[in-house]
């Protein structure tokens, strides 16, 4: 039996785009595009591992906004446990950058699975693209306005707890 591995991912939403990141050559499911993230090390809350693992990656900083439903995928021996995090550039935040990746985009949602996304992240775009379709119909069963803000919490470091505001 394989083992199990626990993996977050940053949905980076902005100006009704979201980010998607291409892995490098010399990595497992080289060239395919995700959402960036990465491994939860032991001990450490989810949350917490999305503020280290986009901070190693992209240099900037993040707010988290909502989830997504987690999700499995099985690679050769290993499942991953993907969790999804909705986030938005936490203010003062510097750009994006590609750190360890070899390229970054935004994406309008609609147009995602036009890029050869890695496996485990379909599921994040099913979760991702339901979730735009409730909002939508939301606002339109509400009289057309702007559905309520989603509650907020802040990243910051790996060994500091989120605040929740």
């Amino acid at each position: 039996m394989g083992s199990s591995l626990a993996v977050v991912c940053a949905v980076i939403e902005r100006g009704g785009r979201v980010l998607l990141a291409r892995r490098p050559a010399h990595k497992h499911l080289a060239h395919r595009w995700e959402f960036p993230g990465g491994k939860v090390d032991p001990g450490e809350t989810p949350a917490a591992a999305l503020g280290r693992e986009i901070r190693e990656e992209l240099a900037c900083a993040v707010k988290i906004v909502g989830r997504l439903p987690r999700s499995r995928h099985t690679y050769g021996r290993v499942t991953i446990e993907m969790i999804p995090f909705v986030c938005r550039l936490a203010a003062g935040s510097p750009e994006p950058r590609a750190v360890e990746h070899t390229a970054l985009a935004w994406v309008a949602p609609a147009r995602l699975r036009t890029y050869a996304l890695a496996a485990a992240d379909e599921p994040v775009v099913d979760a991702l693209l339901r979730r735009r379709r409730g909002a939508q119909r939301s606002a339109r069963g509400a009289g057309g306005g702007p559905a309520p803000a989603p509650r907020t919490q802040a990243v910051t470091s790996a060994h500091s707890k989120p605040k929740v505001r």
